[in-house]
């Protein structure tokens, strides 16, 4: 996009402080609007879009349970997220989707239960919903089943170039698993 073009989506404006024209300069950080009576008049603007979760949609119908306002779509740093629309007033916010529980117990704390979530990277990972009272977390996909060797109670499986194996959950043994169907 020229400046021109970048300028004339803007709005040309005068300048809040003075009154004289904004003007287009380059600065360390890209592009900013900045008053063209330089250094009498310090104001300037930026041009790059605020990540600070605007709004994307108003999610009609569902309220905020801090405060009971409207909860809306929001789009932030880390992807899209449920936000108040009183937002800074109330700070309250939800994930985009509920988080997949598992059948599994969390082999640390015994007490949550294993939930699949998404890394600010796109990628998926299970952790303990107790959070951040225990920081189990694991990369790979929980099964059933006891390590041999360290008496673990949770295996988990890893696609290797010989197909999925099983492998202890337990990050000091790490080994593998022999199942029925693949002899170790």
């Amino acid at each position: 996009m020229t400046k021109a073009a970048l300028f004339s989506a803007k709005h040309a404006a005068s300048c809040p402080q003075c009154g004289a024209e904004l003007v287009i300069r380059s600065g360390q950080h890209g592009p900013f609007l900045g008053c063209s009576h330089y250094p009498q008049c310090d104001y300037i603007r930026s041009l790059k879009p605020q990540g600070d979760g605007h709004v994307v949609k108003v999610l009609e119908g569902q309220l905020c349970p801090e405060c009971q306002s409207t909860l809306v779509l929001r789009q932030g740093r880390f992807g899209m997220f449920i936000g108040c629309l009183n937002y800074p007033e109330c700070g309250h916010i939800a994930p985009t989707a509920v988080a997949d529980a598992t059948a599994f117990t969390c082999p640390q704390c015994r007490t949550g239960k294993l939930v699949q979530r998404t890394s600010r990277f796109g990628k998926s990972f299970y952790a303990c919903d107790r959070y951040p009272a225990c920081k189990y977390a694991l990369n790979n996909q929980p099964v059933a089943g006891e390590c041999a060797y360290c008496h673990f109670p949770l295996l988990m499986e890893k696609n290797t170039a010989r197909g999925a194996k099983r492998f202890c959950a337990d990050k000091g043994c790490g080994r593998p698993v022999a199942t029925n169907d693949n002899e170790e």
